[in-house]
């Protein structure tokens, strides 16, 4: 800065010579209406023309202007310049302040008063020079400001920086710059490529990408007038480096200008001001009050607000400021920089240029909070940590201030920190790496004081280890990183830990024990100065026990400190006044180093000292302290803090001024190797019983860790958490919890640390021989972390899923791969990985001799990375699977893979397909390739889908095909070939050794090319079958399918399939091509088609089956000619046996052998002369005949002209006309002719639109017909007909709602067959001739008590009824009367099944008394009204017969349900009991659990939504350990978790009846499947189990696990997550399950890979009749595309 001159003392003219130049810049900036009253000055005469200087003038002429102004006041009269320069200072904006400052001394001032400033107004304007008198007090106050900043500047830093082991240099510290994360609140999505050389961590959260690394000197150039951010952890040194740019400031060096001023306002004192203030208050009175009075003040605000771009605001710890900002997304208007406003507010205003517009803002703030700054900041950077060499230089300095031999110590010290996980990891942060220094230094020291002289030796020899390692860090190869290194190595017994030899010092094993020992470590620093104090003199122990022991000195200071950081954690507070400490506490906290101390200004201005810890995690461990010491904190306070953190951060999380470590030590502090330090901090709480109280504190933290071991709802972030509390705690058991529930960790877009890996390694290892898999899905990870991987033992998968996975990341993990002994899957997807990659991967691979499944998918591997990969195929014995899909390949590297399979002979399947949804400008053909393997040996299969090849290219290819060896698939579909190059592909066809299927859908997209394939019928004689489809065009498909031979011409397209195609089928008949089945789908043959396909068949001697699906609906259009055709046949062909038409679209030819010969023809509309001309052609067959007319709206009037032949079809077995529109009329009809029908199974009348009187009519075809063995009219209407003359009779009718007549009509048919009527399921009032003994029903027929009282005489007349059932009726009084007065008259009766719609305790009463007079009867209870349930079983309790318990009621009250499990007292006979929906309370659950044990004969139990969580279940499974006859069990929706499922394992297994199991709709968890599927390899009965959303998505051992149930025909999987590991896995055991027909995979996230393994899985499974996949991560498109494959796969939700 210039000192004052005196006008007389410099020329004026010179000066203005001399600053032209940026005279000349300032005066272009200006508005013309400024330089127009500067050329005012100049006199007329001087040749200067205003009228030249319009508004619209040119930037060139207004250029000219001011140079020719400039040049004209040059040489002036020093006065007239002197004038100039002064009114320019007072006209222009933005003069540089040297400038200005020379300029204003240069023409002169006067000493007038300041006031003459504040009296200008418009009115009365100031000549120029009047205005210089007042602007140059402004500048000097101005400047004298700037000065007492500087002063204080040196001061702050000259206290921060004493004691500072290095010097400290901005253009030494790495930042990395980053880009804001704009996307979804919560940054799970994959982020953008990450900088590989980034060294520091960001636990508090990843809110952007890395992008490059710069000195934070660098990163602050250019930051004039922006806002900048710079992030970083706490310790990583903000405020210490903020300190340092404002000292650099003040010795005018640095990135900010020296001329600015220097505002440094830390957040965390900032949140001390209450009040509001006004900008120019925070800045005069908090910041730094001026020396003068208020008229320097004002001269300070108003040249700030006149020149604010020449200020600098440094708001340091935003992530300690109480009030979070909030983005402003509305237009910002400017605020008044004199009203008062909220502190909050003043900092939102400078940040969004509300306030000083122009001004220079730097921001500093933890990484999670920096989200609060989008859209504000224009340039974000990270702070970097210390790398490993800058972490041993400063270890090494910091022993070596004192001295060579303590710099020897130094050395040692860097060497053992470099060698515990959790030292290094702390010291990556300054902070903490001095922390960590003072531990080392008391450890070293200590064990220094006890070496013994005959250590001397190997104190030399551990000297020459260190100089190894030495030697090894700069070649970047740590001691103890790798297996293999120094022999001194060894290996911690817990996770393998690499560890140097044991020496004088031991390492802490955990962070807690760490910052236990740190804590010792100053309290010793305290003893040390204290010299001749008594606790200083005091003896010290063994070194083991020196931290108990140095606690057990200061057990009431630490007591009353620990209680300071509780309380300041519970305010979320870090900063604290004299008065909040004790006296005594706060000398003894900062001599010993604790606590530090700051200078703080009050809210009114006043400077006092405050005090903080020295690090927040002191502060967090002290309070972890208080927590586990003492009974002031609650069980209630510590469940409220405990609880881990995420390292997703969202805008609406709750955030603190601290690092979320709490739970970290409290967990380390659970550990039995830190009782001994707790007791003794206990004690200095007082009380008694402490041993037995901290023991407890410890086993409730324990216990809260095994609850969250046990959650099935954790995200990755919070699974890494918990692993490190777990490894704190040094709990095996709690370790083998955490991977018990969990067979693989998925880890999510976090960054990761090689502590992350070692808290995994702690973990991983209690798995033992089960293995685990390890899944990192975008995580950024350091290489080093690769390094600490081998430790983590027992690893079978291991996948890597990232764009920012490339090639280095895969070298270095070539390099650890070998020592993964246990990897059995290797998954590198979705990443970077090219050529050199995929080299040294297989490099590596090689040396896995277990590895059975690798996969490359979604690289960029190309054709040499994929035969880099092909070329181990031979050397890995055990490979099973590998997936190379999506890699940039082309057809060199198919056809390199092709040939493999000549060499590789164990390839089980090669899998290429054109992928058309990744097809990319200027990129190579997609491919997705996947070899299988399997250790049985098969022929293999080829897959080349949807390919587009030229000529040459599929004679390369099928030359290739030629040479492989036997295949038995070969599938080709979807190529885009025309006619020639198939012509190629048929003539190397005969070439290929292909046994069992060759595939060629929509490879033809033209009739000429079918005729071309199926050329292929009479040169491949070994192929058994052959699909050929007609390829979709111009809307249109069209399709051949042979199959085995199985030949598929489909068609639906405007041709027709020209008779050249079916006279291809008869030369390849001609030619001994043998064909079995022919499928003519989709095709418009015609009559005339049809017909010549009716001529071909006397040349298909093998011929099975031919299928034809119309493509519209075909009898319509051409009436019944083309059905009668094949209704002729029938007759005609010896060999043709059944014929199906459905729809009238599609119809089936069936040839064989057997007697039965089925028509179908339904689904259609006949007309009754139709059904006369049809079954007139069917009288000629003469084998037994089948005839299927349902759905065919046939209606009266066709029955009487079918009545007309049917008598002539001697051979016609069954009839079916379910599903029509016949009457009561033409049924009558129908039954009066059966007699003369020569029908010998069934006719099938359901579904019809008969009447009760209809049902009538059928009914008396017992007495009309005797060879009908029996009626049933319920939901569906047959009469069945029987083969022998002395078979019995048999009537069922139910759900008919009969009225009285048709009752006594019912009757007086039952009387005349009652001799040889076996039973009689009928609802109905009379049966007076039933001799022999039968069950009697009448369920839901509406009936009432009065009419159920006529009929109780005729029942008195059936002494030989056994079973009586009147479920669902509505009994009465009369009812009830009238069943009490019958049941002694029926001695042979054993059964009586009631559920009863009673309401009244009178009707309860006469059951009761009617159940008391029967000496035989077993009871079955059904009861709608609860008392009568109550009152049935307190009488029957009596005679024990009651065998079956139900409940279509609502739920009772909780007593009515103890009264009715007491009635139940004594009741040995009980088989089933359902009580569904009741909520059973304790005592319920109690004594049913008392009653199972009786109930031994117990075949069915359901208590779903019955019970109320887990404890409840794992009782009554418990009790249920003497049912060993169960047959069926539901317990669904009960809330029954791991407990009960692990019971489940014990008690499940003895059940050996058990069919049927549901426990949908619980919560049993990974742990609970495990255990589950324990028990459902021992129940080989089981035919039926339903895990609808069971509340885990790790089901594949239950999907293994039902490959040890041969009868199993229906598993539920739906709605939990699944994924396509369930659906590999379930393809898998698909083959040992034959009996299995249904599967339910609704709501879960199986892909197209899942779902294509269970395609090819049901190749062998004929008996699987559905499965359902709604709701998956399938693709609508691949979803018909999988349906075409195989129409079991159900992706609707129907």
């Amino acid at each position: 800065m210039d000192e004052e001159v005196d006008p007389g003392d410099e020329n004026v003219n010179s000066v203005l010579a001399q600053e032209s130049s940026e005279l000349f810049d300032v005066l272009s900036c200006q508005s013309p209406t400024v330089i127009m009253r500067l050329c005012q000055m100049m006199p007329s005469g001087a040749g200067w023309n205003m009228g030249h200087l319009a508004p619209t003038s040119s930037s060139a002429a207004v250029t000219e202007r001011i140079k020719a102004m400039l040049e004209y006041f040059r040489v002036a009269s020093a006065a007239d310049c002197r004038n100039f320069l002064q009114s320019m200072c007072i006209l222009c904006e933005n003069i540089p302040m040297r400038l200005e400052s020379r300029l204003m001394s240069v023409a002169g001032y006067a000493n007038s008063e300041y006031e003459m400033y504040s009296a200008l107004n418009e009115e009365s304007p100031l000549s120029p020079s009047e205005q210089q008198l007042i602007k140059r007090p402004r500048i000097d106050h101005w400047e004298q400001y700037i000065a007492s900043v500087v002063s204080l500047m040196l001061r702050k830093w000259e206290r921060l920086s004493e004691g500072l082991v290095r010097e400290v240099q901005l253009e030494n510290v790495w930042v990395s710059l980053r880009t804001t994360n704009r996307g979804r609140d919560r940054p799970d999505q994959t982020p953008g490529p990450a900088d590989r050389g980034s060294r520091t961590p960001e636990p508090d959260g990843d809110f952007g990408s890395l992008e490059s690394k710069v000195t934070l000197e660098t990163f602050l150039q250019g930051c004039a007038g922006k806002v900048t951010v710079v992030a970083g952890q706490p310790g990583s040194g903000k405020t210490l480096l903020m300190s340092c740019l404002g000292q650099q400031w003040a010795h005018g060096l640095g990135p900010i200008p020296s001329s600015y001023l220097f505002v440094l306002l830390e957040f965390r004192q900032l949140n001390l001001i209450s009040s509001p203030l006004s900008l120019s208050e925070l800045l005069l009175r908090y910041y730094l009050p001026p020396k003068r009075g208020d008229n320097e003040k004002r001269a300070i605000v108003d040249y700030l607000l006149s020149n604010p771009e020449q200020s600098c605001w440094v708001l340091d710890g935003y992530d300690e400021f109480n009030s979070k900002l909030t983005r402003q997304e509305v237009q910002r208007k400017p605020l008044d920089p004199e009203k008062a406003l909220p502190v909050a507010d003043l900092i939102s205003g400078l940040l969004n240029r509300q306030l000083l517009p122009g001004c220079t803002v730097l921001v500093t703030s933890r990484v999670r909070d920096v989200r609060d700054l989008e859209g504000i900041s224009d340039k974000v950077g990270q702070l970097l940590g210390w790398d490993r060499y800058e972490i041993k230089e400063y270890v090494v300095n910091f022993f070596g201030v004192k001295g060579k031999t303590n710099r020897a110590l130094g050395v040692q010290a860097a060497d053992l920190l470099l060698s515990s996980r959790h030292l290094l990891a702390m010291s990556y942060l300054p902070a903490l790496c001095n922390i960590c220094c003072i531990c080392l230094k008391h450890l070293l020291l200590e064990a220094e004081t006890k070496l013994q002289p005959g250590d001397r030796e190997e104190e030399r020899g551990n000297e020459t280890r260190k100089k190894a390692t030495e030697k090894e860090l700069k070649e970047g190869q740590i001691a103890g990183e790798r297996r293999g290194g120094s022999q001194d190595i060894t290996r911690d017994g817990t996770n393998g830990r690499a560890q140097l030899p044991p020496t004088p010092a031991q390492i802490p094993s955990t962070l807690t024990q760490v910052y236990l020992t740190v804590l010792g470590a100053f309290l010793s620093h305290h003893s040390g100065k204290k010299g001749n104090s008594d606790k200083a003199k005091t003896t010290k122990p063994p070194q083991s026990l020196n931290s108990v022991f140095t606690l057990s000195q200061y057990q009431s200071e630490l007591c009353e400190l620990s209680q300071l950081a509780w309380r300041g954690l519970e305010e979320n507070k870090v900063l604290f006044l004299k008065e909040d400490i004790p006296q005594d506490v706060l000398e003894f906290s900062v001599t010993t180093g604790l606590l530090s101390q700051v200078e703080l200004r009050l809210e009114d201005g006043i400077l006092v000292n405050a005090y903080c810890f020295i690090h927040l995690t002191i502060q967090e461990f002290l309070a972890a302290l208080r927590i586990m010491t003492s009974n002031d904190v609650s069980d209630a306070q510590l469940r409220k803090r405990f609880s881990l953190k995420t390292r997703w951060m969202t805008k609406s999380d709750q955030r603190t001024v601290f690092t979320d470590s709490l739970h970290t030590f409290v967990c380390g502090l659970a550990s039995q190797h830190c009782t001994a330090a707790l007791l003794q901090m206990a004690r200095a709480s007082g009380g008694t019983g402490v041993q037995t109280w901290v023991q407890k504190r410890q086993a409730l933290v324990l216990k809260l860790l095994k609850n969250l071991c046990h959650s099935n709802t954790l995200t990755g972030p919070k699974i890494l958490e918990l692993c490190h509390c777990v490894q704190e705690s040094q709990d095996h058991q709690l370790a083998k919890e955490v991977v018990g529930t969990r067979p693989t960790l998925e880890l999510r877009n976090i960054r990761l640390l090689p502590n992350d890996i070692d808290a995994l390694a702690f973990v991983v290892n209690s798995v033992g021989d089960n293995g685990i898999g390890l899944d990192f899905g975008a995580c950024s990870m350091e290489l080093e972390c690769l390094d600490v991987l081998p430790r983590c033992q027992y690893i079978h998968y291991l996948s890597f899923r990232s764009r920012k996975y490339g090639d280095k990341f895969a070298e270095k993990l070539s390099s650890i791969l070998p020592e993964l002994t246990t990897l059995r899957k290797l998954e590198f997807c979705g990443a970077s990985l090219t050529a050199t990659g995929a080299a040294s991967l297989a490099s590596a691979l090689e040396k896995c001799p277990d590895i059975n499944e690798i996969n490359l998918s979604d690289n960029s591997l190309k054709d040499e990375g994929m035969q880099h990969i092909a070329d181990i195929f031979t050397k890995l014995p055990r490979l099973a699977s590998v997936m190379l899909s999506r890699n940039n390949s082309s057809l060199k590297a198919v056809d390199y893979l092709i040939g493999k399979m000549s060499s590789c002979l164990n390839i089980q399947h090669l899998h290429a397909e054109y992928d058309y949804t990744h097809i990319h400008i200027h990129t190579h053909t997609q491919l997705q390739v996947s070899l299988f393997f399997y250790k049985t040996k098969s022929e293999p299969t080829i897959s080349l889908l949807n390919q587009k090849w030229s000529k040459p290219e599929m004679q390369k290819v099928a030359k290739s095909l030629a040479c492989c060896p036997t295949l038995s698939v070969l599938d080709m579909s979807g190529g885009q070939w025309n006619v020639e190059i198939l012509r190629t592909l048929t003539q190397f066809l005969p070439k290929f050794s292909v046994t069992n299927k060759i595939i060629l859908n929509d490879s033809c997209s033209s009739v000429e090319g079918l005729v071309v394939l199926t050329g292929l019928l009479s040169n491949c004689p070994a192929v058994v079958e052959l699909h050929i489809r007609y390829k979709l065009t111009r809307n249109l498909s069209s399709c051949v399918s042979v199959v085995n031979s199985d030949i598929t011409l489909s068609n639906n397209s405007e041709f027709f399939i020209r008779s050249c195609v079916l006279s291809a089928l008869f030369l390849a008949s001609d030619n001994n091509f043998t064909f079995f089945i022919i499928s003519l789908s989709s095709n418009r043959l015609g009559n005339k088609g049809l017909r010549k396909l009716l001529d071909v068949l006397p040349h298909l001697s093998n011929i099975q089956e031919i299928k034809k699906k119309a493509v519209n609906n075909f009898f319509k259009n051409r009436g019944m000619e083309g059905v009668v055709m094949l209704a002729g046949t029938l007759g005609s062909s010896n060999s043709l046996r059944e014929i199906h038409i459905r729809y009238s679209l599609f119809y089936v030819l069936a040839f064989n052998d057997s007697v039965r010969t089925p028509t179908e023809l339904n689904n259609s509309i006949l007309l009754p002369s139709d059904v006369t001309t049809l079954c007139r052609r069917l009288v000629e067959c003469r084998s037994h005949l089948e005839l299927d007319l349902s759905h065919s709206s046939l209606e009266d009037e066709a029955i009487k002209n079918l009545l007309k032949v049917l008598p002539e079809m001697v051979s016609l077995q069954r009839l079916n006309l379910s599903s029509n529109q016949l009457k009561d009329e033409g049924v009558k009809c129908l039954m009066d002719s059966l007699p003369r029908l020569k029908i010998t199974s069934f006719v099938n009348l359901s579904n019809n639109s008969l009447t009760q009187q209809g049902l009538l009519y059928v009914a008396s075809t017992l007495c009309t017909c005797d060879n009908i063995s029996g009626v049933e009219v319920r939901k569906r209407c047959l009469i069945w007909f029987r083969h022998h003359r002395d078979s019995e009779k048999t009537l069922s009718i139910r759900e008919s709602r009969l009225e009285r007549e048709h009752l006594v009509r019912l009757a007086e048919i039952s009387s005349n067959f009652a001799h040889v009527l076996q039973e009689a399921d009928v609802n109905l009032p009379s049966l007076p001739f039933l001799s022999p003994p039968l069950p009697f029903s009448l369920v839901d027929c509406a009936l009432e008590g009065h009419q159920l009282a006529s009929m109780w005489t005729i029942i008195q007349r059936c002494p030989s009824l056994t079973e009586l059932d009147f479920s669902i009726n509505s009994l009465g009084i009369e009812g009830a009367e009238s069943l009490s007065s019958v049941l002694p008259s029926l001695p042979n009766l054993t059964s009586l099944s009631i559920v009863s719609k009673e309401t009244c305790k009178a009707v309860a009463e006469k059951l009761s008394e009617a159940l008391l007079q029967s000496t035989t009867v077993q009871l079955h209870l059904a009861i709608l009204m609860w008392i009568v349930c109550v009152c049935v079983c307190a009488c029957v309790r009596v005679r024990a017969r009651l065998n079956k318990i139900g409940t279509v009621m609502e739920p009772p009250e909780a007593n009515s349900v103890l009264d009715l499990l007491h009635a139940m007292e004594g009741l040995k006979q009980m088989q089933e009991i359902e009580l569904k929906g009741w909520r059973l309370a304790d005592r319920a659950v109690e004594q049913m659990t008392r009653l199972f044990p009786v109930w031994t004969e117990l075949r069915k139990i359901s208590l779903s939504k019955t019970l109320n969580g887990d404890q409840s279940g794992d009782k009554l499974l418990g009790a249920l350990i003497s049912c060993s006859h169960l047959e069926e069990l539901y317990l669904c929706g009960n809330g029954l978790g791991d407990l009960t499922a692990a019971r489940m394992a014990l008690v499940l297994p003895s059940m050996t009846h058990l069919t049927v199991l549901d426990i949908s709709e619980n919560t049993i968890g990974c742990e609970g499947s495990v255990s589950l599927s324990k028990a459902i390899i021992c129940m080989k009965n089981l035919t039926k189990i339903q895990l609808t959303s069971v509340g885990t998505s790790e089901l594949c051992a239950v999907a293994s696990s039902l490959a040890h149930c041969p009868l199993i025909q229906d598993v539920g999987l739906g709605w939990n997550n699944c994924g396509d590991e369930v659906a590999l896995e379930l393809a898998r055991v698909l083959p040992f399950c034959q009996k299995l027909n249904r599967i339910d995979l609704e709501a879960n996230i199986v892909t197209v890979f899942g779902v294509d393994a269970l395609v090819r899985a049901l190749q062998s499974c004929p008996a699987v009749q559905l499965i359902k996949l709604w709701r998956n991560k399938v693709h609508p498109n691949e979803a018909h595309r999988l349906s075409l494959k195989d129409r079991r796969l159900n992706f609707s939700s129907t």
